[in-house]
């Protein structure tokens, strides 16, 4: 019952107007549509990394030579100003007003919105405990309710370890370091099986993390595994 509420109230308050948290006008959205179209404008990205490309290109060079376990990652914004301090806010900051924001700006991203409605599952990057503990709560599972609450299942995939902060790795100890980090809940992987499964996380920045997490779906029999993430860093 509390958790309902407190999902109304969250919902009632991201419709409020506010001042706008990228130029200061009066009233607004958290970030006002001015905003929004200065600094989201689409553009031209790898369909399996996300990664900013050349127009027309249809492939980055790293995906055509090794593909990714993903069939289609989508990115709203390269993670540069204003939206790496809104997304520190949002995750650092304690601020999960944020959610909904950053759910509309995706779900308005060309591509996300038929990877959503192909989905059978949709399912948030777990934190480990401690790293729940620690922020209150997941971001990634607060986008995911925003995006497709009816799809989201927030206890199938499972961080079984802490690990150390990815930022400071290279792509392969990256990997290293999130061996054996994922799992499917035993009891119900075989809602896995067969199933097309939508990741969600708010940053993507070599992609480890979500291939790590996608090759556990893979294992138990997804049919097929995408990406969408707020931003990706260029």
């Amino acid at each position: 019952m509390a958790s309902r509420i407190s999902a109304a109230w969250q919902r009632a308050l991201a419709r409020l107007p506010s001042q706008c948290a990228v130029c200061q006008s009066w009233p607004a959205q958290r970030v006002c549509g001015a905003c929004v179209a200065r600094f989201a404008q689409p553009r031209a990205r790898c369909p399996t990394c996300a990664i900013a490309v050349e127009a027309g290109q249809q492939q980055c060079s790293a995906c055509l030579h090794q593909p990714p376990p993903l069939a289609r990652c989508v990115a709203a914004v390269d993670y540069g100003y204003p939206w790496a301090n809104a997304l520190s806010d949002f995750k650092f900051r304690s601020d999960p007003g944020w959610a909904s924001a950053l759910a509309l700006l995706l779900r308005s991203t060309p591509w996300a919105e038929p990877v959503l409605d192909g989905a059978d599952l949709v399912l948030p990057l777990p934190l480990s405990r401690q790293r729940l503990r620690q922020r209150g709560f997941n971001q990634a599972l607060l986008l995911a309710r925003q995006l497709a609450p009816d799809k989201t299942d927030a206890t199938l995939l499972l961080r079984l370890r802490d690990t150390p902060a990815q930022s400071s790795l290279a792509r392969a100890q990256r990997l290293e370091n999130l061996h054996g980090a994922f799992a499917i809940e035993p009891l119900r992987a075989h809602r896995v099986s067969g199933q097309r499964v939508v990741l969600i996380d708010d940053v993507m920045t070599t992609g480890a993390t979500l291939h790590a997490a996608a090759g556990v779906l893979h294992r138990a029999g997804a049919a097929q595994v995408s990406a969408l993430v707020v931003a990706r860093t260029p």
